[in-house]
């Protein structure tokens, strides 16, 4: 009896608690339900909001958290969404409020704050809110985790955030924020993580984050911070990661950061630190898995590594000037599964005969000599060396030149061939190489010789079609054919051949008020010319970057030129160690620079791009790479796309820039049928400098790219790292050729658009989620990208025409860009795409299934002009959305 009256009380009290008690409450939240519009599906009017709401949670009777992330808006709603949270004032109990990928465009007004000062969790993500962040945000005394990464919050970070000393996480990252870091936040003594990155802050890291004991995470990078590293953040025994990456950092790396002994993640790339490592470093440091400290000034010999570091899975030290006999490294060689790049640096002496069991080894670029190794269980890049046996290595001259300046000696006797070591930057696996090469060497040696064949034959026809269409430089190529180079009017390169005294006049002495950028490729500077005419002029180190670099420069202004290519103006030649380029100035930078820009002296407002600028610039960028990958024989790829690389004139015109790393294709197909064949993985996406290696990973960079011009999200298109991973799978999903109205959530909200440019930004969303297939081979072509862009409402829109069933003109595009990503798609449409590839490999392309009428034929040639031929893909791709 007392038992069946205990679990009774029970039951009575888990009921009382799961009902809404507070009239004021119940009150508010009908008001919030109509003020942000929900959907009725999840907010249901006759049913009690604390056991039925989704995303409401309550105790004792009172809301105490409101989540929205998982919530939609009616479609009215979407469009005019506001930050219209004015009832949350009536929730005196609420400690959690989330609305991540919810959107609410607006402010946060000063009340916020004040009133919510029980709040323990407020995360509002990804949710386009603008404006600033309140200084009232100091009155919730009670926080503890506070995220607002993802919107678009600027002005600088509130001083009044040092007083919540409860607080335990701080995101405010991939916002537009400026100026500096409040001096140490002093009371926030029980931090765990900090994440200021992609932001505008400028000024020098606070000392006072050293005295956060407690803290895990620190992530600054991608900033405009200035001055040292503090010093202080060597006291940090408990971080995990840090990364100060992409800023303008200066001085030497402290020696107390060998007090950071849970370290896991350093990142201190693309500053301007100089000096030598910490000799006990990697020593104590024995928890590091990843470590990139490339792109700096670092010199001296590399430290010790500690034997018993086997935690270690990425090391990049590339692009410094380290110095030093490899052989004082080998030690840290036999790790399994590691990538290590030591390339563009200055290291020196012969390769050991044997290495360890490591992922990746990267010596590109260096001055190492002898023999080269002769180990086929290791996945080694050399080029760039002084193995004169081998292509792509340095002349004799400079390596003489290196050794003897160094009073070493140099060996220049022929060594031997390496065995299974990659020459060219490609890796290859050992144990699948190896049975490929003993069971189908005959049969591969025919293949091989079937390739040259196809590939005279296919240069013949080319010939041919070359004569009868002409050697047009600027104009669209015609379907199916290349067009031939413009002949060359000069005999080594273009442009006028400048004096070293010029450059020196044009530069101020290459003073550090003239630097730009340390560039992949060089160093960028401002300089005017006599008569005032302004340039820019890349210095490049012949000894910190290898000489084909420079010298494919030129080889690629010799024979290539196009209205969306950086004018080469000249060049000086002359300096052993030097080497000089001079481009046409670009007044407006680049798009990273573009997209958002300060206004004012104390740089406390942005201001963006509007869309018809946008749009222009993709048009161009795309005019650009279509040039490359569909009007050069051979092809071309570009290599490193992103917005660093798209250059403005003066009325917004694009010039693609960074054409140093521009390399031939060479017979794409047969060598991805080749590669096929030995199964040797492909580098499809990474858009890094030197890896790519194809026109879909330029295409894959491009769409990168256009989500930077639609949503605003800055630096997306810079990087590949684990975060741009995390947004674009956060983001990708609201792009749908069915639902115009959900990429309202991600379009950049400082966008003032109507109706029809609404339109506009969706198709070019359509287009960049098609570039960013998973699958290189299924992306589309950058002719039919550049097509897309110059009609966007083609892609969205449907047309009907005078047919025995509905047509549409957008299923061209949707052939071409959705039919791409359905492999990605998971449910009952597997088979009927089975079914597409099928149709396509019979030559069925544009044919319907039977039972359907055949378009018109006007309609067919319409079609045509814009895309090849499409199979019906609309039905299906339908099917394949209302089933998600």
């Amino acid at each position: 009896m007392e038992l069946s009256l205990v679990l009774l009380l029970v039951f009575f009290n888990s009921v009382t608690t799961q009902s809404l008690s507070s009239h004021s409450e119940h009150s508010a939240l009908f008001q919030l339900r109509s003020s942000l519009g929900i959907k009725a599906k999840f907010w249901p009017r006759k049913s009690d909001p604390c056991s039925s709401w989704v995303g409401i949670q309550c105790q004792n009777g009172r809301v105490t958290g409101i989540n929205l992330s998982e919530l939609e808006r009616t479609r009215v709603s979407q469009l005019s969404p506001q930050f219209a949270v004015d009832s949350l004032s009536s929730f005196s109990f609420l400690e959690s409020f989330n609305s991540t990928g919810f959107k609410l465009p607006g402010s946060i007004p000063e009340w916020f704050g004040f009133n919510l000062s029980s709040l323990e969790v407020l995360d509002l993500r990804f949710s386009s809110i603008v404006g600033s962040i309140p200084q009232s945000f100091g009155s919730m005394y009670r926080l503890s985790y506070l995220r607002l990464s993802g919107n678009s919050f600027t002005g600088n970070i509130p001083v009044s955030l040092g007083q919540l000393s409860a607080l335990l996480v701080i995101d405010l990252s991939d916002n537009l924020l400026t100026g500096t870091i409040p001096f140490g936040l002093p009371s926030l003594n029980n931090i765990s993580k900090i994440d200021l990155s992609s932001n505008f802050l400028s000024g020098p890291i606070p000392p006072g984050f050293g005295s956060f004991l407690g803290l895990e995470f620190l992530n600054l990078s991608n900033n405009s911070l200035t001055g040292s590293i503090p010093a202080q953040l060597g006291n940090l025994s408990k971080l995990v990661e840090l990364d100060l990456g992409f800023n303008f950092l200066s001085g030497s790396l402290p020696g107390s950061f060998e007090g950071l002994v849970s370290l896991r993640k350093l990142v201190i790339a693309n500053n301007e630190l100089d000096g030598w490592l910490p000799g006990n470093l990697f020593v104590n440091l024995t928890q590091l898995q990843y470590v990139v400290l490339s792109r700096n000034h670092f010199d001296g010999i590399l430290p010790r590594f500690s034997m018993s570091n086997r935690q270690l899975r990425h090391f990049d030290v590339s692009g410094n000037n380290f110095t030093g006999h490899l052989m004082n490294l080998t030690a840290i060689f036999d790790v399994h599964d590691v990538f290590f790049n030591f390339s563009s640096n200055r290291l020196y002496g012969n390769l050991t005969s044997s290495f360890g069991k490591f992922g990746l080894l990267d010596l590109s670029n260096n001055y190492l000599q002898g023999a080269a190794p002769n180990d086929s269980g290791s996945n080694i890049i050399i080029s760039g060396n002084c193995f004169l046996s081998l292509p792509g290595q340095r002349s004799s001259e400079d390596c003489k030149m290196f050794y003897s300046h160094r009073g070493l000696y140099f060996n220049d006797i022929i060594g031997v061939h390496p065995v299974g070591s990659s020459l060219h930057g490609t890796p290859k696996r050992k144990h699948r190489l190896t049975y490929v090469l003993v069971g189908v060497f005959g049969g591969l040696g025919f293949i091989i010789l079937l390739v040259l064949v196809l590939v005279v034959l296919l240069k013949i026809c080319g010939k041919r079609n070359i004569e009868q269409r002409g050697t047009a430089n600027v104009s669209p190529a015609p379907e199916g054919g290349t067009i031939e180079p413009p002949k060359a009017s000069f005999a080594f390169c273009p442009g006028e051949s400048f004096t070293y005294k010029q450059m020196l006049q044009a530069t101020n002495d290459f003073s550090d008020t003239n630097l730009i950028k340390h560039g992949h490729s060089g160093d960028l500077f401002r300089g005017t010319l006599e008569g005032g005419f302004p340039v820019v002029i890349k210095r490049v180190d012949v000894r910190s970057f290898p000489k084909e670099s420079y010298t494919l420069e030129l080889e690629f202004f010799n024979k290539f030129s196009h209205t969306r290519l950086i004018p080469l103006l000249g060049y000086f030649l002359e300096q052993e160690d030097e080497k000089f380029f001079v481009y046409k100035y670009m007044p407006n930078g680049d798009l990273s620079k573009c997209l958002y820009r300060p206004i004012g002296l104390k740089d406390a407002s942005i201001q963006s791009l509007d869309w018809i600028t946008r749009l222009k610039i993709a048009i161009g960028a795309a005019e650009g790479l279509s040039y490359l990958h569909h009007e050069c024989n051979p092809p071309l790829v570009h290599r490193n796309i992103k917005a660093t690389s798209i250059l403005l004139d003066d009325k917004y015109e694009v010039r693609l820039g960074s054409l140093s790393e521009v390399r031939a294709q060479g017979g794409e197909n047969h060598q991805n049928m080749i590669t096929r064949l030995l199964r040797i993985p492909q580098s499809g996406e990474q858009g890094a400098s030197g890896t790519c290696t194809s026109s879909a990973c330029d295409v894959y960079c491009f769409g990168k790219v256009l989500l930077e011009l639609v949503t605003g999200k800055h630096g997306i298109s810079e990087t590949d790292d684990a975060s741009t991973k995390e947004w674009l799978e956060h983001n990708l999903p609201y792009i749908s050729i069915y639902e115009k109205d959900q990429v309202a959530k991600i379009i950049d909200p400082s966008l003032i658009i109507d109706d029809d440019l609404l339109e506009e930004v969706w198709a070019v969303a359509i287009v960049a989620k098609s570039c960013l297939n998973p699958k290189a081979s299924r992306r589309p072509l950058m002719r039919h990208i550049l097509r897309a862009l110059e009609n966007p409402f083609k892609v969205v829109r449907e047309e009907h025409f005078s047919s025995a069933r509905t047509t549409s003109s957008r299923r061209s595009w949707s052939a071409t860009f959705f039919g791409s990503w359905r492999h990605s798609s998971s449910g009952s449409g597997q088979t009927n795409r089975d079914v597409i590839t099928a149709l396509k490999q019979s030559g069925r392309v544009g044919s319907q299934s039977s039972g359907m009428h055949e378009s018109s034929s006007s309609r067919k040639r319409f079609s045509s002009e814009i895309f090849p031929e499409p199979i019906d893909l609309q039905d299906i791709e339908r099917q394949d959305y209302n089933h998600r």
